[in-house]
């Protein structure tokens, strides 16, 4: 099994619902670390799993409308908390979506799964890991 994983982050702002979140019920801010690593079983006739420069664009552009944002105002989240699980899931399905349609440099139906790591903080992070098939 083959991985390349690439990184950025975002500053947000939210508020959570429900009194297990004590005083992150408040809104907060956090900066997340994510990284998006992308499995293949195999790698292609150039000897890579995918483009990294395509990957650090998607990526890009999958985060660029949430950063600086308060996500409680986001339309996309309303009535959600986005926490960081939540967050995982919802940057996977965007950059799946883009595998699937081979903007990463390779056929999307050549790579296994995406895994999704936030780390909140230098003690904390969550993942989502699923096939794209």
């Amino acid at each position: 099994m083959f991985a390349v994983e690439v990184r950025d982050h975002i500053m947000i702002a939210h508020s959570f619902r429900g009194a297990v979140f004590g005083p992150a019920q408040a809104l907060h801010g956090a900066t997340f670390v994510i990284d998006a690593s992308f499995i293949a079983d195999t790698l292609d006739a150039n000897g890579i799993v995918i483009d990294i420069g395509r990957a650090l664009d998607v990526l890009k552009a999958t985060l660029q409308p949430l950063n600086y944002k308060n996500l409680d105002d986001v339309p996309e989240f309303k009535g959600k908390n986005t926490t960081t699980e939540f967050l995982t899931q919802y940057i996977y399905d965007k950059l799946a979506d883009a595998a699937r349609a081979g903007e990463l440099g390779r056929d999307g139906r050549e790579l296994k799964a995406i895994r999704i790591t936030i780390s909140e903080s230098h003690v904390a992070r969550a993942w989502y890991e699923a096939p794209l098939w």
